[in-house]
């Protein structure tokens, strides 16, 4: 399980000093309007069970939970109506948080295609010595789902948005006391990572409670 202790000043540091150098362009103006920093989830807003998934798009456990457990959970308990699933990004690294912007940047509606695509190509993009080289494998993966290039460089250029996404996943993180991915907080209480069965126990109990 990949574990480390929040910084925010590191992070911020090391994720805008990246961000400035992916392409010849400015950062958005100052008058350009706001990005909203949304809570990612899929399900029915009233079930009666939530989990909140905190995971990093460079960890290998994470991507093992999404493509072998997440699939059979959204076909028993999403999309059946009895999880709500909250998606929470962890940023460890600045390259996480640019997956991170590069997802949201494609809205509610494809984020989780997105992550999908982030998390199977995970033995790739994220390994290129060269910072720039790794966005432009991610922007690779935003094309899949539709983006262009130019909305993307938008996005991940937008430093204050990129704060706001760190500000959140510091005050989430430190609220559940989340020191390694991927975590889950269900029905406000914290597990660590799970196999199926195991999680889909859990999900029973709080169904039945």
């Amino acid at each position: 399980m990949l574990s480390a202790t929040p910084n925010r000043r590191s992070v911020i540091l090391g994720a805008l000093a990246g961000t400035t150098a992916l392409s010849a362009g400015p950062l958005l103006a100052q008058d350009a309007p706001a990005r909203e920093v949304l809570e990612m989830a899929e399900g029915a807003e009233d079930a009666p069970v939530t989990v909140i998934e905190y995971a990093s798009f460079t960890c290998p456990h994470c991507r093992s939970f999404h493509e072998e457990v997440y699939p059979k959970i959204k076909t028993d308990f999403i999309e059946t109506g009895k999880v709500r699933f909250i998606m929470r990004e962890v940023y460890f690294d600045r390259y996480g948080l640019w997956a991170g912007m590069v997802a949201r940047c494609a809205g509610p509606d494809r984020y989780f295609g997105v992550i999908d695509l982030i998390f199977k190509n995970q033995d790739t993009w994220p390994r290129a010595e060269d910072p720039s080289v790794v966005v432009q494998n991610l922007f690779a993966i935003g094309r899949q789902a539709g983006m262009t290039n130019e909305t993307m460089d938008e996005c991940v250029q937008d430093g204050d948005w990129a704060q706001a996404l760190v500000d959140r996943y510091q005050e989430t993180a430190t609220e559940h006391e989340i020191t390694g991915t991927p975590s889950f907080v269900i029905n406000g209480q914290k597990y660590s990572n799970m196999g199926y069965a195991q999680f889909a126990e859990v999900l029973n109990e709080k169904l039945e409670s």
